[in-house]
């Protein structure tokens, strides 16, 4: 019987170049391209009060960021809540991203559906480390972090804050840049020789890149939670709030990837191996375009924004 493969993700850039992908200059230059015009038209605004804070607010049934969190319960509610409405924020296209690729693993018929969420598995217990280790941190010693700043942006100068997002998203988007053109066969596969001893090792650190959205991050929601929980002074009230927010960000998407797997995952894994070097190609593609997005709108737009570069281009509904 076919089964789920050991690594989705792991292998596909010695399968590009063993085998090669066609057009793979062509596959970079689009995907950066569709990265970088993602950067020009997406609202965070508009993504983070229309979308997160409406949803937020419905479950919630008081406005989340006026409202202050009171006792354990309404901090680890407002957690998980938090991360529930943060889905769609800039941070997680790149979850889309990574996870896009695994559906091409399912090649199951019976039982497919369940077995797509193994690899999802291996990407949560990534961000679930991070999430850990980087709440009871902020427990600790989180009121003298950049985050917990509440001073306001000013033209021509990078705050604390601002610098903490730049540095993470920054590393988080070349990591995953780089991992796209290893998928192409430009670069070596840096899990090559991990990946025979460790075959989810990738999807793991795949994990770790999203976990560490929680690091830079600005989005409200998640600010008031940091707050909440530096102020507490308790690393495993921190711990414990920011894995549950981690885990409210990754509900919607394994909900959506079991539908996808139960519905057409057996014509998408199909698809995926009726040519050897498809799988790498879209890998490539989702990896490429999640790299570039994160890095130019984290790092070139942000700069543009704080007037520290003299321009980029910003759809007028986005600026």
């Amino acid at each position: 019987m076919a089964r789920i493969a050991e690594s989705p993700l792991h292998g596909h850039g010695d399968l590009a170049g063993e085998r090669g992908v066609r057009r793979r200059g062509l596959l970079l230059s689009l995907s950066t391209v569709a990265g970088f015009l993602l950067t020009v038209i997406w609202s965070a605004e508009f993504v983070d009060q229309a979308i997160g804070g409406t949803i937020a607010e419905s479950m919630l049934g008081h406005d989340p960021e006026t409202s202050a969190l009171t006792s354990v319960a309404s901090g680890t509610a407002f957690a998980f809540v938090s991360g529930l409405a943060g889905t769609f924020t800039a941070c997680n296209i790149a979850v889309f991203g990574t996870v896009a690729p695994m559906l091409g693993t399912v090649n199951s018929r019976a039982g497919r559906a369940v077995q797509a969420l193994r690899p999802l598995g291996w990407l949560f217990l990534g961000m679930a480390a991070v999430s850990v280790v980087y709440g009871a941190v902020v427990g600790l010693v989180g009121t003298s972090m950049p985050q917990f700043s509440e001073a306001q942006s000013v033209p021509g100068e990078l705050s604390g804050r601002s610098v903490q997002s730049m540095v993470t998203f920054g590393v988080i988007g070349l990591s995953m840049f780089w991992l796209g053109l290893s998928a192409l066969g430009y670069t070596r596969d840096p899990f090559a020789k991990p990946g025979r001893r460790f075959p989810h090792a990738q999807t793991v650190f795949m994990g770790v890149l999203v976990g560490g959205f929680l690091i830079g991050r600005p989005y409200p929601l998640f600010r008031q939670l940091f707050r909440d929980a530096a102020q507490s002074g308790n690393p495993f009230y921190g711990a414990s709030a920011f894995l549950l927010q981690s885990v409210g960000n990754v509900l919607i998407i394994a909900v959506l990837f079991f539908l996808l797997a139960y519905f057409a995952g057996g014509r998408i894994a199909a698809w995926m191996t009726a040519d050897p070097g498809r799988m790498a190609a879209v890998t490539a593609v989702t990896l490429i375009v999640a790299g570039v997005f994160t890095f130019l709108y984290w790092d070139v737009r942000l700069l543009a924004r704080r007037e520290i570069i003299p321009w980029y281009p910003i759809a007028p509904w986005a600026a």
